[in-house]
């Protein structure tokens, strides 16, 4: 495969081409390519000077992903960059689109790099659980410092080519033609007789003392329970600590750590989940789809008013309806003070604010909304209400135009059924804030047409959202699942166990918040409404009242009174015990005959955790989710489930389906509970010995 990667003359300069689409990814025919290339570079004399560039889209932008877990094949990157680092020759790395990974480290072999304005270098090897692995993080300190050198890798975010400028990674930025910056600058260095600059002779430059020490105590909350960024800083503390090739060595060890860790294999699935998630299964790939070029929103709170930022960003113009005039402006302000504020911290330009502000435009009146090419209803969680916005989108939305709902629970179809266009209807579960979360719950009804799945599909990506097809069942996948954990964190309290201890359990597994405590963050009249809609809806299978349906009624709605399941305190969100709320439980336990008694942490585990998996395992007998990667996909970007256990049906597979299957039959025996009847699926992989994704 080494034509992959060519060589040429131009003038008295050798290029060395990088062409394998579509990013250049450093597969093993590129490694391969660019030793044979280099050599034959070397031996040219004609050639001054050596330019190695990327064609088509971008210098190499990291590994090739088709290679993740096979045999690795010679030569490996880190021999490939030795032998650029000892060229006797200058090799210049001339950069475009993204050097990523191991093609920043390819760039960091040669002697100098020069980079298109619009490109960007980066070390994003900690995102998948590893490190940079073929000498990133012993180069990158010796060019830039150490503390510049941990911003990059343990952040792993790409840098732009003004900022790589700025701190040495590139030493000259162009406009134009690359290949024609790339060989002025390599004509110009070979003129004033440059000197070979090889980094891994250059000395680290001196920082503070306690660097090391303070970097891991300024990630320690954030990067609770991962392994790849404290790996990454050891590897920095070994390029200032020893030698070049002890370095090496060292990183060497800490790669191989990472690369067989549970939390690495589980960072890689949840990347690999997110780019399979977008395509639909049975859904042709040349599927057509309908032009959104504006939206409207209907709703001006919270949700509607996030969400209608969320276009904004995009640049897709969007109308956002109230009834009330005060609640239009009241809205409008917010979406203001939530531009103003991200301005504050440098996220975007004042300029941008006013761009984006522009594209909102408020309105009281459906008939305005003929010519959308969207509409999302983002109102009351109740189908009288929502029969009444479809009833009137029906009325004025043109024919084409997709009508999406962003209920969290109620039935898409019955929605569906209040238009004479059921085809068009679609479920878009934005999860709050909707202008900060990544999910977006696309729910399929049972007449949506192919053309508005791939739409809202393809849309989702252009507002910078994860979309995942689900069908229609009450909470679809993410709150059905959600509601059985909040149910069953509600018993473990009913028969002894207290609000803080099982929050505890559920933290340490890696959750942003235990049950509770998100509970109060979301408002507790939030599940106070749906348990009472389902009352009204489905009295025989709603569930039954319990205590925290008395501290909604007792004005006790979590964090925006101070008071819920936890006391708050002014401006502060963590969450206090309450003697108030002990109270009240105890109330409730003795008005039931209720025999409190000592509960482990395991059984808070096994119990929040196998009811999920359990209601996972339902959720794809039904075909409401397709794929177990959906599901964690779901619960990853909607749920705060955290990203190094993989989500909640690959940290089942982690656990062993024969363990969850077994406790979930020894409690719905010892319970009789329909809830813990075991899955079909679930009860057919555990007795074959296999998991969800075997």
């Amino acid at each position: 495969m080494s034509e992959v990667v060519s060589y040429r003359l131009e003038g008295d300069i050798g290029v060395i081409g990088v062409d394998y689409p579509p990013v250049n990814a450093l597969g093993q025919g590129v490694r391969e390519g660019l030793v044979n290339c280099l050599r034959q570079g070397l031996e040219d004399d004609q050639a001054k000077a050596l330019v190695v560039i990327g064609e088509g889209r971008t210098f190499p932008a990291g590994a090739d992903i088709r290679e993740f877990g096979k045999p690795p094949a010679g030569p490996a990157l880190p021999d490939v960059i030795n032998e650029y680092e000892s060229s006797d020759k200058l090799v210049i790395a001339a950069i475009h689109g993204t050097a990523l990974g191991g093609g920043l480290e390819v760039a960091l072999g040669c002697d100098y790099r020069v980079a298109l304005e619009s490109a960007k270098v980066g070390l994003p090897e900690v995102k998948l659980g590893l490190l940079p692995g073929a000498g990133g993080t012993q180069r990158l300190p010796r060019l830039v410092g150490a503390k510049a050198a941990l911003d990059m890798i343990v952040g792993g975010n790409p840098v732009k080519a003004k900022d790589a400028y700025k701190v040495g990674i590139v030493d000259e930025v162009v406009g134009g033609d690359l290949l024609e910056g790339a060989l002025a600058y390599a004509r110009k260095l070979v003129a004033e007789n440059a000197p070979l600059r090889k980094i891994r002779d250059l000395d680290v430059k001196k920082e503070e003392a306690d660097l090391f020490t303070n970097y891991e105590k300024s990630i320690a909350r954030k990067q609770r329970g991962f392994k790849a960024p404290f790996h990454c800083i050891k590897a920095v503390q070994a390029a200032v600590e020893l030698p070049f090739e002890d370095g090496m060595k060292r990183e060497r060890e800490l790669f191989a750590e990472l690369l067989v860790s549970p939390e690495s294999r589980a960072q890689r699935h949840v990347f690999f989940a997110e780019r399979e998630v977008a395509k639909v299964p049975g859904l042709p790939k040349d599927t057509a789809k309908r032009d959104v070029k504006s939206a409207a929103i209907i709703g001006a709170g919270t949700m509607g008013g996030g969400i209608a930022m969320n276009f904004a960003n995009a640049g897709i113009p969007v109308k956002i309806l109230e009834v009330k005039e005060d609640a239009l402006e009241r809205g409008i302000a917010v979406i203001r003070k939530n531009y103003e504020n991200t301005a504050k911290k440098g996220r975007i330009t004042q300029e941008q604010v006013e761009q984006r502000m522009a594209l909102i435009q408020p309105t009281l009146s459906y008939d305005d909304l003929g010519d959308v090419d969207l509409v999302i209803e983002a109102v009351f969680e109740n189908m009288d209400v929502k029969k009444a916005v479809f009833t009137e989108l029906d009325r004025v939305c043109k024919p084409g135009a997709i009508l999406a709902t962003n209920t969290s629970t109620l039935d898409v179809n019955r929605i569906a059924s209040f238009t004479q266009r059921p085809e068009d209807v679609v479920g878009m579960h934005f999860f709050s804030p909707a202008n900060v979360m990544k999910l977006l719950e696309n729910v399929r009804g049972e007449k949506t047409s192919d053309e508005v799945v791939a739409t809202v599909m393809d849309l989702s990506r252009r507002i910078g959202k994860v979309g995942v097809l689900v069908g229609v069942c009450h909470g679809f996948v993410g709150n059905r699942m959600l509601h059985k954990r909040q149910a069953e964190a509600v018993q473990l309290v009913n028969e002894g166990a207290n609000p803080a201890q099982v929050d505890k359990v559920l933290f340490d597994l890696g959750f942003p918040m235990g049950p509770f405590a998100m509970s109060d963050l979301a408002g507790m009249d939030v599940g106070y409404r749906i348990r009472e809609e389902l009352r009204k809806e489905d009295p025989d299978n709603a569930p039954p009242r319990n205590w925290t349906d008395d501290l909604v009624e007792q004005g006790r709605l979590g964090q925006k009174t101070q008071a819920g399941v936890f006391d708050y305190k002014e401006g502060d969100r963590t969450p206090v015990p309450s003697s108030e709320v002990d109270a009240l439980i105890a109330k409730f336990r003795e008005e039931n005959g209720i025999q409190s008694r000592d509960i482990s942490d395991q059984e808070i585990l096994e119990r929040c955790m196998y009811i999920m998996v359990n209601e996972g395992a339902k959720i794809l007998e039904e075909g409401i989710a397709a794929r177990p990667l959906d599901v964690d996909v779901i619960w990853i970007y909607g749920y705060g489930f955290p990203v190094y256990r993989g989500g909640v049906l690959f940290w089942a597979d982690s656990v062993g389906l024969k363990t969850i299957y077994d406790k979930v039959s020894q409690i719905h025996q010892e319970t009789g509970s329909d809830t813990w009847k075991p899955a079909a699926l679930l009860e057919k992989l555990a007795k074959e010995g296999k998991g969800f994704y075997s």
